[in-house]
This record gives structure tokens, sequence and C-alpha cells, in this order.
């Protein structure tokens, strides 16, 4: 049976019990979750392994790449760039970034880059991933890049490009990097172990993932035997052409190794953010309050921040999805804490957010990326948070 390790105050026992259910019952390795209610930590749990090679346990400090949940920090800087009134959401990316200008994009504002708009979803060719991750080669071939559809006419998930897109405004408006200005902003202040462009002197800490393959891959099953409201999606992922695949084919390589110490030192907005479960929770935590004297955004700015701007099927992800301006809203599918909750999942399983209606912040990670419909382990987590709310 795994130890677990923190602490839980009265009445969230609830999250603690779905937590070593997750390690007995769900698959977890290694993993750790937090919640934050009105400021504070109420639950700050850990256990298991962190590198099952090594045999190293999962410790309070272990830091865990989170995958997309990492676009809800980078979404947070762009909103407090905003907020300090360097940068106009409504006004064109080509204000911010002339060159994005090329090739139709000119009119596109700086709010459909962040809602997934755009319609860049992928390139024509993709970059040398040693280039991608010196930054500037992969900005300049989306500034040239035309949309895959209308801009502002459909949504579709950014999963990689979003990153470079709305990382490059950042860059554009503040002069520094979005890791470093993240880090000075928004980690510095609240004490947050979360990096995107991890340090070298953090690597040690790091947890390594280990990845399951799908039970049985749908794309190998003949198509009547495919659940009918699962046929649309798994053609998507049949057809090399889809906008399904092309998304995560930006780089050449494609497949990239989030394992490796070049793409962890590298800064990846979208999609290579470094942390804890206790810093995703704290951060948003001070999004919609105050932690330890920081708040993040006025109650003002977040009101923006988080209202919706698409909802309906997605185009790449072909099922339904919502997003304000950067943060995932609650579906049936990812309910969070309730209605008003915002944040973001991360591949595998990661996920944080926050809900102003009941004052709570939450985050959890782990190294056992499963991901889709069998995974349960966020979704239980979250109902016995909510279980213990009520």
């Amino acid at each position: 049976m795994t130890t677990i390790e923190g602490e839980v105050a009265a009445g969230f026992e609830p999250v603690r019990e779905a937590f070593a259910a997750n390690f007995s019952e769900h698959g977890d390795i290694g993993a750790a979750v937090c919640v934050y209610q009105y400021g504070r930590p109420v639950v700050d749990l850990w256990g298991g392994v962190a590198d099952r090679e090594a045999s190293r346990p999962w410790k309070r400090d272990t830091l865990q790449l989170v995958y997309s949940a990492t676009k809800g920090a980078t979404a947070t800087a762009a909103h407090m760039l905003a907020e300090r009134g360097a940068l106009d959401l409504d006004a064109p990316v080509a204000k911010y970034w002339p060159e994005f200008a090329m090739n139709g994009k000119a009119d596109i504002p700086v709010r459909w880059l962040l809602s997934h708009q755009a319609g860049l979803i992928t390139l024509d060719q993709p970059v040398p991933l040693h280039e991608a991750l010196a930054w500037h080669p992969m900005a300049a071939a989306l500034a040239a890049q035309h949309p895959q559809w209308t801009p502002g006419a459909a949504h579709g998930y950014h999963g990689r490009t979003w990153g470079w897109l709305v990382g490059e405004v950042i860059r554009r408006v503040s002069g520094q990097m979005p890791g470093r200005f993240f880090a000075d902003e928004i980690a510095a202040p609240l004490g947050l172990d979360f990096f995107i462009g991890l340090p070298a002197d953090r690597r040690d800490q790091v947890s390594r993932m280990v990845y399951q393959r799908p039970a049985v891959d749908l794309t190998t099953v003949p198509t009547e035997s495919v659940p009918e409201e699962l046929r649309e999606l798994v053609a998507a992922w049949r057809d090399p052409n889809s906008f399904s695949n092309r998304a995560y084919a930006v780089t050449e390589p494609s497949e990239i190794d989030f394992d490796s110490p070049e793409v962890q030192a590298a800064e990846l907005p979208a999609s290579n953010g470094v942390g804890t479960a206790r810093a995703l929770a704290r951060m948003y935590a001070a999004l919609i309050g105050e932690v330890d004297g920081v708040r993040l955004l006025t109650p003002e700015t977040l009101s923006s921040a988080t209202e919706e701007q698409v909802s309906g099927v997605d185009q790449v992800m072909v099922t339904p999805s919502r997003f304000s301006s950067g943060y995932m809203l609650p579906t049936e599918a990812n309910t969070m804490a309730g209605p008003h909750s915002f944040g973001h999942t991360g591949r595998g399983g990661s996920l944080g957010f926050a809900d102003p209606e009941h004052g709570v912040a939450f985050g959890y990670v782990m190294n056992h990326i499963i991901g889709g419909p069998d995974d349960v382990r966020a979704t239980s987590l979250v109902e016995a948070l909510r279980t213990s709310l009520l």
C-alpha cells in the first residue's frame, strides 16, 4: 500500500481518501494534490514513486512536468500585462508583432490567439526540434504561416503552437521571454516551485514519466466496432492530414521527449511547465483572492479573463470544448468545481483550476500518463473536493 504524506484540514478528508484510491485502484505511481481555500492550503498530499528506475520516492518538493496545464500559467502572464495597460487583447497581434501580419493575419486580435480561434494550429513546413527549442525560428515560422480556417470563424485547440503564439506576444510586449516573465512576476512573489524553462540546478527534483498504452487501439478496430459516439474522433485519428494529427506535427521529429533535459530547459509555454501541485493551486488561489498578501489580477480583470469566448465542437479535439481568453471552462467531461470554475488540464491527467464561488483552487500532478475516458484520477479528486464543500 502506498504511503500518503502531507496534511488535510478537517472536512477535506474525502480528498485524501480519493487520493489514496488513485494509487490502489486507478493506476497512480507518483502524484501530488493540493487545494487552497480562501488563500490558505487545506489539502497538501503526495505519495508514491518519482522514478521507478532509480527507486526514488516522491517527496514534498518533487517537480512534475504538467504538459498543457502550463497554458493556465502563460495565460495568467498575458492577463497581468493586459491589466497593466501594456497589452490590449482586442488589438491586432501585428500591433505588437509586425511580422505576424503576413498571409491574411493582419487583423487577428490577441484574444483570438488566447481562445484558439486564429486557425494557426499547424505549419506547412515543420521546424526542426532543436530550432523550435531555440524559440525564434518557430516564432518566425508562425508569423509566415497562413491560417487553416478563417480566423474567428471556428475554434480548434492549438495544442503546441499556442505557446509560441501567446509567448511571442508576451515577449514583444514585456521585453522578456515568457518563462522569465512568469518567474519574475508570478513565481517569485508567490514563492512558486513552477518553471517554464527548468533551471539546471532543479533537474534532480523532477519526476520521470511513465506512459500507458491504451488497452485497445481504436484506430485499428473496424469502424462498425467503434462506438458510434467515437467514430468521428477515431476517423480524425486515422487521417494523417486531419487537424487532430497536424496540430501535433509542428516540429521535426513531431514526437518530443518531454523527459529530456533539453526540452525541460527550453521555454514551451503551451506544454513544458514543470512544478508542484502546490504551485498550481497557489497560483490559482492568487487569481481569485489574496495569498500571503499577493493577488495576481483584480476582480475586474479576472472577470474579463474568464468570460467565455468560444464553445462547441472543437476543430482539433473533435469534441465539445469551451475557452475563455486562455483558460478552459467547465464541460460535461471536465466539470471542475462548478460552473464558475476556470483552469487547464494537461496531457495524461494533470489539472489546475480555481472556483471563485467556493473560494477554492486545485492542483493535481502525476507521472503516470494515462489520459482518455478511462482515466478517472483527476475526476475522482474533484468529486471528492465537491463533496467536501457541501
